[in-house]
């Protein structure tokens, strides 16, 4: 009986303490940011772009200034396509970042030419790891 009860009060234990941790995931603040165009963008970070361009890729770029984050959704079938920013976000341990390839609608007129979406998103340089969600 002794043991049963040792037992149940280690696993009492092991559950209450799992809970004690720091939850490095709860934000702590939206972060500004702005959308950076192609012509905006360092010769040094455009050569990256355009070399992962065809397939899915994420990249942080920075100039100690400035993040850049960058995230591409690889070769589409044509184009017309665009991508949203959900959120920008900071965490005690990272910055999370989230977006969403959006499509052409059915009256865009898009050609039969493959295009490559992506998106660089600018905000304050940090130095913490993107957590890309």
């Amino acid at each position: 009986m002794r043991m049963k009860k040792f037992i149940a009060l280690l696993l009492l234990c092991v559950i209450a303490l799992s809970g004690c941790g720091s939850n490095s995931s709860v934000k702590l603040k939206d972060l500004d940011f702005t959308v950076v165009s192609e012509d905006r963008l360092s010769e040094e970070l455009r050569t990256v772009i355009e070399e992962r361009k065809a397939s899915p890729f994420k990249v942080t770029y920075n100039d100690k200034e400035y993040l850049y984050i960058c995230i591409g959704y690889g070769e589409q079938k044509t184009g017309g396509y665009s991508i949203t920013v959900g959120e920008l976000y900071l965490t005690e341990d990272a910055i999370h970042v989230s977006t969403d390839l959006l499509g052409p609608g059915p009256e865009d007129k898009t050609g039969n030419a493959p295009s490559y979406p992506y998106i660089v998103i600018k905000t304050q340089f940090m130095d913490k790891q993107v957590v890309f969600d």
